[in-house]
């Protein structure tokens, strides 16, 4: 089952990297896509479990689009800042 999710927050390959091996995590992801242009994640799962990755991807730093506001919006974006890092840290293994 294909999911697409449309995300805050992603800015360069680190996002990617964070968002992959977090979302990657789970056993039922086969694979995980990120186009960091369009800030779009998209997931091949064996089931429906889209509210699981929202709720993951939230966790993250990276919620879907239009779903926080205000000072929640700030704490993903500092979330974000500090997944990244460890997403870009990642590369250089």
């Amino acid at each position: 089952m294909q999911l697409t999710i449309d995300v805050e927050n992603i800015k360069c390959g680190g996002c990617a990297g964070s968002i992959k091996k977090g979302l990657s995590e789970d056993p039922r992801v086969q694979s995980v896509e990120v186009d960091v242009a369009e800030g779009r994640v998209s997931v091949e799962a064996g089931e429906d479990i889209r509210a699981e990755l929202v709720a993951r991807l939230t966790k993250l730093g990276y919620p879907e689009k239009g779903s926080v506001e205000g000072m929640q919006a700030l704490k993903a974006k500092a979330k974000s800042f500090v997944s990244c890092a460890v997403g870009r840290m990642g590369d250089d293994k």
